[in-house]
């Protein structure tokens, strides 16, 4: 995420105003796509439901018709003496068994006849022992068998009612199941049965009604009060039992919905369903809402709203880019400004604000190059200044206390050590105040701290060893004059006053392009308040010779070479002092007195 922001931060105004130009009209075009396909699906699904529902009122009607005409069948069995008599005699001889068989087949043929399928079956089973088969290949078993399924029960308050129930081979049907509608046949004298009457059908004649509105994702199915499944063009369902379809019907039904939405998921369907009363049976339509939707030119909707957005995203960029040449110019040239290209002018042009700023963009870069100009010039003689002042700041107690230290040599007659001390302080002399340039080299900047050493050894005598570890390709190297003398004298008038010996290494060293200068003793250390690497304060240590203060040589590196350079100090009370000064490694130029560049 960090990641992200930084490369987003990167980008250039025109980038950010063409990516949120994108990033809105590709949101714009999606969502209106998006609620395009949305409503175009739902209005589909609603208009899909109401002519489904017309398509079910259709099949309704064939249903309806098919009723009827096995209701006029079996209201002409029901008013046939003919019919009656065959089941209430009893048996007699042979002759009149033949007649009465051949009456009945006559009968039942006129009765079939009026029947709009032609494979109807119709048997007629008697209280007693007679019974009356049209077609014996819908039924296998006994007549008594067929009795025990209970088809029909007697219903004094509607003796005219059908009742229909599915049979399946395991019932005793042939091989393939069929649909059965049973009356019962009541006296109308005595009120009593004396008769049922079975019309056979078989599931595939009674799937005809609606087989030719059923397809793949587009089902039909017809149940019973119970939830069990009499037909439908899955035949791999038909005797089985469904009741979350029974509960969906039944729900269609009693709050009159057009249709229903089951399941979820991809295996979401549209459900229309209505009552067969009739039947008592529910026709049931389900239609995959997957392929409805595929139904939709979502794909040339998607792509449309793709070519459009593609479209107005061109225009954009070429408007933009238009609109912002001229602000991208002007860009173009300020950021060169970070680069110390302080000359890089523009030209003039473009809108009225991107002229203006224009302007103002050159007028800004007058003013820098001459501020710059009298900054350096005034940087220049600062450092003239800081050099002479420092060079003035010899302390007088030190060479009053070096003068001393001569005389008393001088009074013992030890001539040499008076010699060589006076000449170690011409050589102090002339390195600190003679030299007016501002750098010097690193040989002659030890060679001023090794006649310092010297001078203090007879001063304070031995017990204070100084080292000295130069890498040879350093002693030719500049650095700003009296840069390593305040920290020598530190070590020597404050690192020891706990302790009356001790040792002081100066170490110069190169690492690539920079060169450190360390001074490092073993004295009495001191507790940095700001923490370590931080700066004592100058006030507080009194420099005995340069009187130049340790933040002045801090700021004097600051100031000639950047904030990448200067002095860090580390120390800790009786573990020592180490202080590295980081400088850039610079081979000392041909350069005369006082033509040094910085």
């Amino acid at each position: 995420m960090k990641e992200a922001g930084s490369r987003l931060s990167r980008i250039g105004l025109f980038g950010k105003m063409f990516l949120i130009m994108v990033v809105s009209t590709i949101a714009v075009g999606g969502m209106t796509s998006w609620v395009t396909v949305h409503v175009s699906q739902q209005l589909f699904l609603d208009t899909f439901s109401l002519t489904n529902a017309k398509v079910v009122s259709q099949i309704k009607r064939n249903f309806e018709a098919f009723h009827y005409s096995i209701l006029s069948a079996s209201n002409e069995a029901a008013q046939s003496s003919t019919i009656r008599s065959f089941l209430t005699q009893k048996e007699g001889n042979s002759l009149n068994e033949h007649k009465a068989y051949y009456s009945m087949t006559a009968q039942m043929t006129r009765i079939a006849a009026g029947l709009d399928q032609n494979e109807v079956g119709t048997v007629i089973l008697g209280e007693g022992a007679r019974s009356f088969f049209s077609e014996r290949s819908y039924w296998t078993k006994s007549a008594a068998a067929l009795k025990r399924q209970a088809l029909a029960e007697a219903q004094p308050e509607n003796a005219s009612r059908l009742t229909y129930r599915l049979l399946l081979e395991q019932d005793g049907t042939a091989g393939e199941p069929v649909l059965t509608a049973t009356r019962k046949l009541i006296s109308r004298t005595t009120g009593k049965p004396y008769g049922t009457i079975y019309f056979m059908l078989p599931e595939r004649e009674f799937s005809r009604f609606y087989s030719t509105f059923a397809s793949t994702g587009n089902d039909l199915l017809v149940l019973d009060r119970d939830g069990t499944i009499v037909s439908s063009n899955l035949t791999g369902r038909i005797g089985g039992r469904d009741a979350q379809l029974l509960a969906g019907a039944e729900r269609i039904r009693v709050e009159g919905l057009d249709s229903l939405s089951i399941g979820s998921g991809e295996g979401s369907r549209l459900m229309v369903s209505q009552h067969l009363p009739e039947y008592d049976f529910y026709i049931v339509n389900l239609v995959d809402k997957q392929l409805i939707r595929d139904m939709l030119p979502v794909t040339q909707i998607v792509l449309i709203g793709a070519a459009i957005v593609s479209a107005a995203l061109l225009i954009l960029l070429l408007i933009s880019r238009r609109l912002t040449r001229s602000l991208r110019l002007l860009v173009r040239q300020m950021s060169s400004v970070t680069k110390r290209n302080f000359h890089n002018y523009m030209p003039v042009s473009g809108s009225y604000e991107t002229r203006q700023l224009g302007t103002a963009f050159n007028y800004m870069l007058d003013e820098l190059n001459a501020y710059i100009m009298q900054l350096v010039q005034t940087q220049r003689e600062q450092r003239n200044a800081e050099l002479a002042a420092l060079q003035r700041q010899i302390n007088p107690h030190f060479l009053y206390n070096t003068l001393a230290s001569v005389n008393i040599l001088v009074q013992r007659e030890d001539k040499q050590k008076a010699t060589e001390t006076i000449h170690a302080l011409i050589s102090l002399l002339q390195n600190s105040i003679s030299h007016v340039e501002e750098t010097i080299t690193v040989e002659q900047e030890v060679q001023n701290l090794k006649d310092y050493a010297f001078i203090n050894g007879i001063r304070y005598g031995s017990g204070i060893a100084v080292d000295y570890f130069i890498s040879p390709d350093c002693l030719g190297a500049e650095v700003p004059k009296l840069i390593l003398q305040p920290f020598m004298e530190n070590a020597f008038f404050h690192a020891f006053k706990e302790r009356e010996s001790g040792y002081i290494y100066v170490i110069v060293a190169r690492e690539g392009g920079t060169m450190l200068c360390e001074i490092v003793d073993n004295g009495d250390g001191m507790d940095l308040q700001g923490g370590q690497d931080s700066l004592p304060d100058s006030q507080s240590n009194r420099q005995l010779f340069s009187g130049i203060g340790i933040r002045n040589v801090h700021a004097r590196i600051l100031l000639l070479y950047g904030k990448d350079y200067g002095v860090t100090i580390r120390s800790k009370p009786g573990e020592g002092t180490r202080v590295q000064v980081r400088l850039p490694f610079t081979e000392k130029s041909g350069a005369g007195p006082g033509e040094s560049e910085t």
